[in-house]
């Protein structure tokens, strides 16, 4: 006597292929809207394409970084807006290129998920063309992971790889910088991508909801405020670079802060001597700092405090690259200078603003 067996699928499994191929036909006209000299194929195959020689180049060094959100992501989740995070990944990607004198030239993007709903992915990758166009590189390719039993519902994850060039020879940091030297801070948008594991943390004892009025911009929801996407500094400091040739050594201020990333651009005989006074604190770290009763070293080993960027510059030259700067949209203040080294890589004078 035969036996009736329900026949098995992959769908049946939790994996849905149809719903990964309506998400590639709501992706591609995104991906089109990203193309630039050096890559015009479509997604769809097996890997990305891109040609140094029609981007421009002769003698181009390869540069590449890697990157994610952090747990910035569960506050996309939670507060179900996800069309900022996929900015913040390229963000976080193509700003640790261009410190090194790199032009981003493509991206890729990894989306792994409990289970793909095409709709949200769309708003996550519309997101990433958008930071793709702000950063002029292409999305040339990427990967969905649909992965039931891996994430809870409704749980995703990010990861984003860039790569660049810049003509041999041309790599920052340079290797004369000296005392003196200038250095420069651009302004952030807001958190951008760090520390969020503490500001979740800030939000649950506030008794807060991300959608309830943000007590430090009453124009936004606490979700929306903190949602900000990370600024993308690459076309400004692109031109700073290329019109000026005074910039000496750039710094992406993420984790760690000032104390952990400036010193990484600079010779081991040097340190920034940084006019804490000088930094226009955001309203969102003296609230995250108030309502967590977070030390100030604590705020500027965790959080940018308001300064996504530092630039070191020669001093007669620190005037024409903040002009630049300003002109392509950048808040531009002058943080200090460079000093001999004697004990830490970071010497603050004055107090930050919180």
């Amino acid at each position: 006597m035969s036996e009736d067996k329900t026949s098995l699928t992959y769908a049946a499994a939790g994996v849905d292929i149809d719903a990964g191929n309506a998400l590639v036909e709501k992706i591609k006209p995104l991906v089109r809207s990203t193309r630039r000299p050096g890559a015009d194929g479509e997604i769809g195959g097996f890997g990305g394409l891109f040609d140094l020689k029609a981007a421009g180049f002769s003698d181009p060094v390869l540069v590449a970084a890697n990157d994610g959100v952090g747990t910035k992501l569960k506050v996309a989740i939670d507060a179900d807006r996800h069309d900022t995070v996929g900015i913040d990944l390229v963000a976080m990607c193509v700003n640790d290129l261009v410190v090194q004198g790199a032009e981003p030239l493509f991206f890729l993007d990894y989306f792994a998920t409990g289970k793909l709903d095409p709709e949200q992915g769309a708003q996550i990758v519309a997101g990433i063309a958008e930071g793709c166009r702000q950063a002029g590189c292409a999305l040339i390719g990427g990967e969905t992971a649909e992965m039931p039993g891996m994430y809870a519902h409704g749980d995703y994850d990010l990861a984003g790889f860039a790569v660049g060039a810049a003509e041999r020879g041309q790599l920052l940091p340079s290797d004369d910088i000296v005392e003196g030297d200038v250095i420069l801070g651009l302004a952030s948008s807001g958190v951008h991508s760090n520390g969020f594991s503490l500001v979740r943390r800030i939000v649950a004892a506030s008794g807060l909801s991300w959608a309830h009025i943000a007590p430090f911009d009453k124009s936004k929801t606490l979700g929306e405020a903190l949602l900000a996407p990370t600024r993308i500094y690459v076309r400004p400091i692109l031109s700073a670079i290329r019109s000026t040739h005074g910039i000496k050594a750039l710094a992406h201020i993420t984790g760690g802060g000032f104390p952990d990333n400036i010193p990484r651009v600079l010779p081991a005989a040097y340190a920034a001597e940084l006019d804490l006074d000088a930094i226009d604190v955001p309203p969102v770290f003296s609230w995250l700092a108030k309502t967590g009763n977070v030390a100030p070293a604590e705020m500027m080993r965790t959080f940018n405090c308001g300064i996504g960027m530092v630039l070191v510059v020669a001093a007669g030259q620190a005037a024409q690259v903040a002009a630049v700067l300003t002109k392509g949209g950048e808040t531009v203040t002058t943080l200090g200078r460079i000093v001999p080294r004697r004990d830490a890589g970071v010497i603050y004078n004055g107090e930050i603003g919180l």
